[in-house]
């Protein structure tokens, strides 16, 4: 049985267009035009227990309004949702025990108390016990070296010592299903590293099925097999991140070693592919995939060439473009 099961999910909002200059605000108070924006457009996905999904699409494509509907704040406008076996905006208590939910860019630790205050506070509220809290508190703050943190004002913490006390908060319950909006946003790499790490490990030993949405590809490839592309409130993609390269890089990248390369002209290169670089001993091509052979032997044949490295196209170049198209 599939932990989240969304089917033709909807949401729409409702905006009042204010006109113009003085004139236009006093004319709205009479007579408002509205606009409707659909946010979320009948969206329809799976997620098995354990997955740890990779929730994919530019900004304002629905990834934030489809975690909130998930997770009980918003109403949908049209269409089923069920997490757990409950529907989230009914707000069961005994769903809200099984679920967290992590926004990059919102605090739930009080920002003037030390970190374990507020981990003490979310403690009581879930009724975990004293040995519990501990236990679980001294595992989560190892694994992120934070444990020196935590008497320490949140104020006072860095961005990304937050970040990942804001994960031991949403996890100190121990929940079924993870959903997190933008964990890595404006950390350091090290940081980043660090908290990947964590989410990975904690998906493998607790099992916890984990909805992740992130603008940077290296938290997508490291943490997720499977990814959901949103755009436009609807999903485009559904699949193995791997198949991704597949059906929508038609280009691999061919690098070649060759003696003076930069002595040659530009031009001389543009029958291959495109050319990205040419520096002192190599140069870099972008060229179809139905010609990669051809060209290989085409470059083999005609230069001097050392050696010869041919790469895919980067994921996050792949959905570069898929947004902008």
């Amino acid at each position: 049985m599939a932990v989240i099961e969304v089917k033709a999910l909807s949401k729409a909002f409702r905006t009042y267009k204010k006109q113009p200059g003085f004139s236009g605000a006093v004319r709205g108070l009479f007579h408002r035009q509205y606009e409707q924006t659909l946010a979320v457009n009948n969206v329809s996905f799976q997620i098995e227990p354990g997955e740890l999904v990779g929730f994919l699409g530019p900004n304002g494509a629905g990834k934030t309004t489809t975690l909130k509907m998930l997770a009980g704040l918003l109403y949908p406008s049209a269409g089923a949702a069920t997490v757990l076996g409950h529907i989230p905006w009914e707000r069961h208590d005994a769903y809200r025990r099984q679920f967290a939910l992590v926004l990059g860019q919102k605090n739930q630790l009080w920002w003037d108390l030390p970190a374990r205050e507020s981990l003490e506070l979310n403690a009581k509220i879930y009724g975990i016990s004293k040995d519990e809290f501990s236990r679980t508190v001294d595992k989560l703050t190892s694994l992120l070296h934070v444990g020196e943190k935590l008497n320490v004002s949140v104020r006072e913490l860095s961005l990304g010592e937050r970040m990942k006390m804001e994960l031991i908060a949403s996890l100190l319950h121990q929940p079924r299903v993870l959903l997190l909006d933008e964990p890595t946003i404006g950390l350091d790499v090290v940081s980043q590293k660090t908290v990947r790490e964590f989410i990975q490990q904690h998906n493998a030993e607790q099992k916890t099925t984990i909805l992740l949405t992130s603008h940077y590809m290296a938290d997508i490839q490291e943490l997720c097999k499977r990814v959901i592309i949103i755009d436009h409130g609807k999903i485009f993609f559904d699949g193995k991140l791997a198949e991704i390269v597949d059906r929508f890089a038609d280009s691999k990248l061919i690098t070649i070693q060759c003696e003076d390369a930069d002595k040659r002209p530009k031009e001389s290169f543009s029958s291959y592919g495109e050319v990205l670089e040419q520096t002192t001993n190599a140069i870099k091509l972008k060229v179809k995939r139905d010609r990669v052979i051809p060209t290989c032997k085409a470059l083999l044949d005609e230069l001097p060439v050392s050696d010869i490295d041919i790469q895919e196209v980067p994921i996050e170049e792949v959905i570069r473009q898929i947004f902008t198209r």
